[in-house]
């Protein structure tokens, strides 16, 4: 039963995060995009590898 109310729980958080998402999000300008796009696989790979150390130490 505690399972079922942790996936409600998350189930209704991920909608409200997409229906205030929809309502207040603004699109993003081509020049944020770019920084992002050039950042974040830099980022995804140091937590990778921090991931990685944690698991192993």
């Amino acid at each position: 039963m505690t399972l079922l109310m942790i996936l409600a729980a998350v189930f209704g958080g991920v909608a409200l995060m997409v229906i205030l998402g929809q309502r207040f999000g603004k699109p993003m300008e081509a020049e944020q995009q770019a920084k992002y796009a050039k950042i974040l696989p830099i980022l995804i790979f140091v937590m990778l590898i921090a991931g990685l150390i944690k698991a192993l130490a």
